[in-house]
């Protein structure tokens, strides 16, 4: 059977949204860039086409951003709106699929198996159009499609849609046309070939796909090892076995801020760090999700990033369990290089349905949580929910706010 898979990707999905949230500012601006106001010490999350022809790219810091676009208007992101919007997305492209596999905030993979006949067998890249149109017309969001017979040939299919770089807005590969498709890219183009491996495949010579077509399978093994070797070999070909699934699980949370002065003292960043871990457990609560693995990322005065993580025999969710872990692991950070930090930030990943199984009373250093540890930061959710955020925090993060 041959697979029909679709990928509609929110055309600079946070300039949008930040444009209809604010019209009269954002809303005029030619050149956006989202991610802090102009001065801050934020990084880029988001620029419209026009500001990328300057050079600005997601992830570069707010200040080299001004100073490559100085005539660009520079906006917050609008992070809940974001949601709202993504979610709207979500719900026209459930109308059109009956498998939505939501890959990012603005990437959803359709699966179009079984549509022929409801569709009348039009071609695929004609009812990319259609949905399109839908999602502009009841979201107000622009999104590009790109389309194949597996995941990886939508993905790369869809950057040769977006307008942004001269396409039309959708772009649909044929079935059998995968490998000629693939062997006109750079190696670079191939999602999971990062600087470092694009690197090592310079060394050997080795720039477009075309350059490694005549490698044999057991040649690339041999260079890259087995596991790689063999996913190299089949990205080449435009080959991609997994499944449009709407089974997915997000892998992880994560809550982080870049600071406007960068901290120096211990006290100061365990303040914010306390913040962070609390504001990430409420959102995993909320999910209905555990996690086992804790990380804390600290970014350095010199932008050097460190991170340190535990994995927790079960999954957790409260605070009671969080804070401590996340301390320690900052404490360690900071033993190793203690320096002023521009960015700190709480992740927990390995997420699992949480709920499922009755904990016994177990001891805080064994990192597990108890029943009452769950029904207090249920409860604690409840009364933020009513009164808002601030009707109940840790007392530390009060402490914080008189000191200032």
């Amino acid at each position: 059977m041959t697979h029909r898979v679709l990928l509609a990707d929110c055309d600079a999905m946070f300039c949008a949204v930040a444009r209809l949230v604010d019209p009269d500012g954002a809303g005029k601006a030619p050149i956006l860039i989202v991610g802090g106001s102009r001065g801050s010490r934020g990084v880029v999350c988001s620029a419209s086409y026009e500001a990328r022809a300057f050079g600005v790219r997601s992830g570069m810091s707010i200040a080299q951003a001004e100073r490559l676009c100085p005539g660009a208007v520079f906006a917050p992101v609008p992070g809940q709106a974001c949601g709202e919007k993504s979610r709207e997305v979500r719900a026209v492209l459930q109308e059109w699929a009956p498998v939505v596999d939501q890959a990012s905030i603005d990437e959803f993979y359709l699966g179009m198996n079984g549509t022929e006949a409801l569709y009348r067998g039009e071609p695929l890249d004609a009812t990319a159009q259609r949905i399109r149109r839908d999602i502009l017309e009841r979201t107000e969001l622009p999104v590009s499609i790109g389309g194949g017979t597996n995941r990886l040939i939508a993905k790369l299919a869809v950057e040769t849609a977006k307008p942004g770089r001269g396409g039309t807005g959708v772009f649909v590969v044929p079935a059998g046309g995968e490998a000629d498709f693939v062997a006109e890219l750079d190696l670079v183009a191939l999602p999971g070939v990062g600087p470092r491996f694009a690197a090592s495949l310079r060394d050997r010579g080795l720039v477009r796909v075309r350059d490694a077509l005549g490698l044999d399978r057991h040649v690339l093994e041999e260079w890259f090892g087995l596991r790689t070797g063999r996913w190299l070999y089949d990205r080449l070909r435009g080959v991609s076995r997994t499944p449009v699934t709407e089974d997915r699980e997000a892998k992880s949370m994560s809550r982080e801020n870049t600071f406007a002065e960068d901290l120096e003292t211990d006290q100061e960043l365990e303040t914010e760090l306390i913040r962070l871990a609390t504001r990430v457990c409420g959102d995993l609560r909320r999910a209905g999700l555990g996690a086992r693995t804790v990380t804390v990322k600290l970014r350095d005065f010199d932008f050097r990033t460190r991170n340190a993580s535990r994995t927790l025999p079960r999954p957790v969710s409260t605070e009671r369990v969080v804070l401590p872990v996340v301390r320690e692991l900052l404490t360690g950070l900071r033993a190793r290089r203690r320096v002023p930090a521009r960015l700190l930030g709480v992740a927990l990943s390995g997420l699992q349905a949480g709920g499922e199984e009755q904990l016994p009373l177990l001891d805080l250093e064994a990192g597990l949580e108890s029943e009452r540890d769950r029904r207090v930061a249920e409860t604690v959710d409840q009364i933020q929910q009513r009164f808002g955020r601030e009707a109940i925090v840790p007392g530390r993060l009060v402490e914080g706010e008189e000191g200032r």
